[in-house]
């Protein structure tokens, strides 16, 4: 069958050119951005860095020719892999050329930390940067939440991985059936579909968002850059965070509903469900994270209400409502891996005298967001099915002889639980690794611990907020910031794909 004319030079270009072409055209808005903001050297910047991309994108896909792309799912896995990890050196170029006062080092780690949605931020003070530089930032962070609601449907779900390896009944790494047989001998053309269908709903919701913070009174840019970093959950902000915005309570109410759209993929599609559990009120992801959300602010709500009463406070209820909003919109912030802290959260903290620690907040980055959605950290789906085996584990205690029985339309298999369980070894893994690592660089063992988790959580905004001390980003050694780059590629792509992709008899006869 002939591909549509429109998409057929799409479907002979790899993944990896097409993402390039798109990260080199996306360079002209801040080129324009700066130009009207008479930049001129960044906008001149960008601009060259564009042009430069794009020809050099048109000279290899001409090389190329008809040449179709090998290896099917797993190349475009491989392709996701440059992506995260070897195209953030040309977005690197450009920020370090308009920026002049940093390393490229330290470019390419901001790079890094804004296409895998980590949001880390490398420069303390927000006026170091200049507008522009905020805008590209936060534009890389959005494409790197682009690329994962896509390749979540288009890519990991066909090899069951991303947490699909809990709901399909294919191996973790190999295509599971049910797809169409053009979409089997061509994951492209299914790639294309994909992306046709998810990209305008993406897009359409980020600019509905930043009206509705524009009609809260938030400035242009920052109502931008926060819708972009919510929908992409990467945390990144020109001015420090929403406690700094011009939106107050109202920006943050919007901000908050959302994030729903981490919390599952159901909230906006059902495309990756596989069977049962299509409505969302019956979603065991959006059920567990509906009870964090809610369950966790409340018990920090009445631990503190109790502690005011032991030492007397006597503030009245405005007070504490805001505490408790405070509290809920961090919880959630957190659990989605975006970051952001309420402008209330300070209030939360010191309402009854006692503060709150940063453990609770690197726990809910840990657990992390939905399946097929911007968010990182474990999964909110794995998770489930942990608590599910677990229930299942006390109840014959009491009924040794006791037969399970499993609900229709349950949409995960008999092994999710140890898959889950395998998955969460990994991480934990992946962290003691990273740690040590990190340790044997000079970093102290608590900074060393937040940094791994904020880093294979994708929730950067947990340096600044869950250590004791803050964590300078700038003064870690060159190799400290190494390790934390393949950390951040390692938390967004899952250590499961990593595996997939370096094993070679899932390459074999493709």
């Amino acid at each position: 069958m002939t591909a549509p004319r429109p998409y057929g030079v799409f479907l002979r270009l790899p993944l990896s050119l097409l993402l390039w072409g798109m990260t080199s055209a996306s360079m002209f808005l801040p080129a324009s951005h700066a130009l009207v903001r008479n930049n001129h050297p960044a906008s001149q910047s960008f601009f060259f860095s564009g042009l430069l991309g794009l020809v050099c994108v048109t000279l290899i896909g001409l090389a190329l020719g008809e040449r179709k792309p090998r290896y099917g799912s797993l190349g475009q896995l491989s392709s996701l892999m440059f992506a995260f990890a070897i195209l953030p050196v040309f977005l690197a170029v450009p920020f370090h050329d308009a920026l002049q006062t940093t390393s490229f080092l330290n470019a390419y780690f901001d790079m890094v930390s804004a296409i895998t949605t980590t949001g880390a931020d490398l420069f303390d003070d927000p006026a170091r940067l200049a507008p522009s530089l905020h805008l590209w930032r936060a534009q890389v962070g959005w494409m790197g939440g682009l690329i994962l609601w896509v390749a979540a449907a288009a890519i990991l779900a066909p090899l069951s991985l991303g947490g699909f390896e809990l709901t399909a009944q294919g191996q973790p790494g190999r295509d599971m059936t049910g797809l169409g047989v053009s979409e089997i001998s061509d994951p492209r053309r299914r790639l294309l579909r994909i992306f046709v269908t998810l990209a305008p709903i993406y897009a359409g919701l980020t600019m509905i968002l930043w009206v509705l913070l524009l009609m809260a009174g938030e400035t242009s840019l920052t109502a931008l850059c926060h819708a972009m970093s919510v929908m992409a959950t990467s945390g990144i902000s020109p001015v420090g965070g929403v406690t700094n915005a011009a939106s107050g309570v109202i920006g943050e109410a919007l901000l908050f509903l959302f994030m729903f759209f981490a919390l599952s993929r159901l909230t906006f599609s059902n495309d990756t469900s596989i069977k049962g559990h299509r409505r969302l009120d019956r979603d065991p992801e959006f059920r567990a994270g509906l009870l964090l959300v809610i369950g966790l602010p409340t018990l920090l709500f009445l631990r503190h209400w109790l502690a005011s009463l032991e030492i007397g406070n006597s503030e009245g209820f405005f007070t504490a409502l805001r505490a408790f909003w405070g509290a809920m919109f961090t919880v959630m912030s957190f659990l989605t891996t975006t970051g952001f802290e309420s402008a209330n959260w300070d209030e939360a903290r010191q309402w009854s005298g006692l503060g709150t620690p940063g453990l609770i907040l690197l726990g809910l980055a840990v657990i992390g967001g939905g399946v097929a959605t911007t968010a990182g950290g474990v999964k909110l789906l794995r998770v489930y099915a942990l608590y599910m085996h677990g229930r299942r584990e006390l109840a014959r205690l009491v009924h040794p002889s006791s037969v399970s029985s499993v609900r229709q339309g349950d949409s995960i298999h008999n092994n999710g639980a140890f898959i889950a369980w395998i998955f969460f070894m990994l991480f934990a893994m992946s962290l003691t690794v990273i740690s040590l690592a990190l340790a044997a660089m000079g970093v102290s063992f608590d900074h060393a611990i937040v940094l791994s988790i904020a880093t294979l959580s994708t929730t950067g905004p947990l340096i600044e907020v869950a250590a004791q001390t803050p964590i300078r980003l700038v003064e870690l050694s060159g190799w400290a910031k190494a390790i934390l780059c393949a950390a951040m590629v390692l938390g967004r792509l899952e250590t499961l794909a990593i595996i997939a992709l370096f094993t070679p008899d899932l390459w074999r006869g493709r």
